[in-house]
């Protein structure tokens, strides 16, 4: 078995630190503070600071060691990253700033939250700061909503017979965690899958639930804002639907064109970002060995190469598609 130790041990982190040059002082803000163990790392090197930021209350615990060993050079704020641009930074020089989108381990042995497949009792999945539950989702959406959430979200191919199952199951009782699990698997029980099976709906309801997809685009636009120039902002993801709104947002801010089809109007002449690297960094072989979960991790950086503030960009319209579907929220 793999120790918690090392389940704990932070994605890329060789890759993140080599990419950030620590050595060279400045502040930094973990956005994704979890256990903290990229800003342990950066504060090993002297004329750091660290702010670190988690949704997650719980967090708060580990945030109390480290501000214990470093008093006057990290700070911890139980915040969302969309809220990044509260943090009201006056005369610090953020020179990186960094997303790991994954949910740490300590996340998923924690059953009361829900991510697990193992967990008991009602569907929760909030990671902190949240306006609804998973129960509130599977028991109350219609069958349409469920749906759309799930072929969306999870990619889940057997989306419209899960949606329908859960609709009918709740007529006679309200779903819990087991419940949703077993109605999962009655649907794809003569499939042979390398995942559980409940993989992709668990996906589709933790993105929709905490709702990670404007997170990620307003975290993005708030991050870029605040880095000064010749910072670096890197970001981890785990999933295809992540990886595609950061290569979008990377991408059309290090090229000089026209914003896109969705604002004819503007032209962005000033280049935002260095994009050096097109293609993302993901873990060595040995990486993945230690930490099997790292082997879906995709790291992509950029450089920030211009100090203004105000800058055009179309990823909200690009994606509204997907923002449409969290929206459904709404209805709860």
């Amino acid at each position: 078995m793999v120790s918690d130790l090392i389940k704990h041990y932070p994605v890329l982190l060789k890759e993140i630190i080599s990419i950030i040059s620590p050595q060279h002082g400045g502040t930094f803000i973990d956005c994704t503070f979890g256990q903290g163990g990229y800003t342990k790392k950066i504060l090993s090197f002297k004329n750091t600071k660290v702010i670190g930021i988690d949704r997650d209350i719980k967090s708060k615990k580990k945030s109390e060691e480290i501000s214990k060993q470093y008093p006057d050079r990290f700070l911890f704020k139980n915040k969302k990253f969309s809220q990044l641009e509260n943090l009201k930074l006056k005369n610090d020089n953020v020179r990186g700033i960094i997303f790991d989108l994954g949910y740490s381990y300590t996340q998923i042995k924690d059953l009361s939250k829900g991510l697990s497949f193992d967990s008991k009792g009602d569907l929760n999945m909030q990671l902190g700061i949240n306006e609804f539950s998973a129960k509130e989702v599977i028991n109350k959406l219609n069958e349409k909503d469920l749906e759309k959430i799930f072929k969306t979200f999870g990619e889940e191919k057997e989306a419209k017979k899960i949606a329908l199952n859960i609709v009918k199951e709740r007529e006679k009782k309200e779903i819990n965690t087991e419940k949703l699990v077993k109605l999962i698997e009655k649907v794809k029980i003569k499939k042979n899958y390398k995942t559980h099976s409940a993989t992709k709906v668990f996906q589709s309801l933790r993105m929709f639930v905490n709702k990670e997809i404007s997170e990620l685009i307003f975290g993005l636009i708030s991050a870029t804002k605040i880095l000064k120039k010749n910072g670096v902002l890197a970001v981890v993801t785990f999933h295809s639907i992540e990886d595609k709104i950061v290569k979008y947002f990377f991408k059309h801010l290090s090229e000089k064109r026209s914003i896109s089809r969705y604002l004819p109007e503007i032209d962005q002449f000033d280049i935002l970002f260095e994009n050096k690297n097109k293609k993302p960094i993901i873990p060595s072989s040995k990486e993945i060995s230690e930490n099997i979960p790292s082997r879906s991790a995709k790291l992509r950086y950029v450089i920030k190469k211009k100090e203004f503030y105000h800058f055009e960009t179309d990823i909200l319209q690009r994606f509204n598609h997907l923002i449409e579907i969290e929206n459904l929220g709404k209805k709860l």
